[in-house]
């Protein structure tokens, strides 16, 4: 059991959010269910809890009641390698959910997702990569995340030659890019 793992709060549909994360996500796998029992505050043998995993991710979803909602404060990232990758769990995470920008969405259990490109941290690391980023991401509402990589790779290696001295001119972003 890993030392942190999130509790994810609902209602009643801790295993059928469960099962859709584990569908969702390649080496994902439902560890255990568990059910209330006599005495207890929901009835008996409904599922309690549901633990599963999302690539080595333990998490846990528990059948609490409506007294806690989830809300967008608190995201998962889904980090991406390819466009195709992000494409697919964009379509299957917002499936009966809502679609925001910049790849923000809420599934239709009310978690929150960020379905982003493994190296946006890497190359939103300065001021001015941000902005490239920022500048290239489509934000349209409902549309999926879209990165202009080469514009993007171009402004960002324009960004960090304006601090470093390349030791040979004909460095470009084509050759950083590969």
């Amino acid at each position: 059991m890993q030392k942190i793992a999130p509790c994810l709060w609902f209602d009643d549909q801790a295993q059928p959010a469960a099962e859709f994360y584990v569908s969702v996500f390649e080496n994902s796998r439902i560890l255990h269910i568990g059910y209330y029992g006599e005495p207890g505050p929901r009835p008996v043998g409904m599922v309690m809890e549901v633990r599963f995993e999302i690539g080595g991710q333990e998490f846990l979803a528990l059948n609490g009641g409506p007294e806690f909602t989830l809300s967008p404060a608190v995201s998962f990232m889904a980090n991406c390698e390819t466009q195709d990758e992000i494409d697919r769990l964009w379509e299957q995470l917002s499936e009966g959910g809502e679609k925001n920008v910049c790849g923000w969405l809420q599934d239709k259990f009310g978690v929150s997702w960020q379905v982003v490109p493994a190296k946006l941290a890497e190359w939103m690391s300065t001021a001015d990569q941000a902005q490239a980023i920022a500048d290239s991401v489509v934000t349209r509402p409902g549309a999926s995340p879209r990165l202009a990589l080469d514009r993007t790779i171009d402004r960002i290696v324009t960004s960090l030659l304006q601090y470093a001295r390349p030791r040979t001119p004909e460095l470009r972003a084509s050759t950083l890019a590969s």
